[in-house]
């Protein structure tokens, strides 16, 4: 079922026109975006048995052509390639932000930013972003990949990959797919590893942000991040 052929106070597009974008659901939305339905379900249906299937926007957003096309009404390849190209320009869109701004300043951006990049993935990522000297993003890169409870981290490969860039300074970050953001003993180790191998280069680490789906951790916020 298309959107006319809702009833018209259902209607997303409408709504939208009328009451502006921030007044519709997550639902709602992505009806928006998928603008038919299919045979016995009208669009909102499956707009949320497409939430349902990825379990929410965040895993939406990260959802890959293969993983859409097992979405009952998304085998076409039309509909999955807008969605993907949305979700690439909302990474996009955060990515330009961050490069425009000092991260210090906008730490919910910068957690926002790394849900989208790690919040949903069920093995452990380790990733950093390179800043420059005004604390302006150069680069989210993800350098290490684990399992569900552990990941090998490379002093070296690190500081390689600031240099690289110019880097000024570093945040860390790394995903919990437990879904608890508390950092661990090791985590503080590492923390401090890491220090103390960057500042051998006069490369700061300002933070290390610990992420699970829907929320972060902040550990220079919590005053957990070790003396350098």
């Amino acid at each position: 079922m298309a959107f006319h052929d809702l009833p018209h106070t259902s209607r997303p597009r409408e709504r939208l026109l009328q009451h502006g974008a921030a007044a519709l659901g997550d639902v709602e939305l992505l009806a928006l975006l998928l603008r038919t339905g299919t045979a016995g379900r009208n669009v909102l249906v499956m707009a949320q048995d497409v939430l349902d299937a990825c379990q929410g926007l965040a895993g939406l957003l990260h959802a890959d052509a293969r993983t859409l096309g097992q979405i009952k009404g998304l085998g076409g390849t039309a509909k999955r390639a807008e969605l993907l190209a949305v979700m690439e320009l909302a990474r996009r869109a955060m990515a330009q932000q961050l490069q425009q701004r000092t991260l210090l300043n906008h730490p919910a951006l910068v957690a926002n930013y790394l849900q989208l990049h790690l919040g949903h993935l069920p093995h452990e990522c380790f990733a950093v972003l390179f800043l420059d000297s005004q604390h302006q993003l150069i680069q989210l890169e993800t350098l290490f990949r684990g399992t569900l409870n552990q990941t090998s981290v490379y002093p070296r490969e690190v500081a390689l990959r600031a240099l690289h860039h110019h880097a000024a300074s570093v945040v860390l970050a790394h995903n919990h797919p437990s879904g608890q953001v508390q950092p661990s003993s090791a985590d503080i180790a590492l923390t401090r590893q890491l220090q103390q191998a960057l500042s051998l280069l006069d490369i700061r680490v300002l933070d290390h942000i610990i992420v699970a789906r829907g929320k972060s951790l902040s550990m220079a916020e919590q005053g957990l991040m070790p003396a350098a």
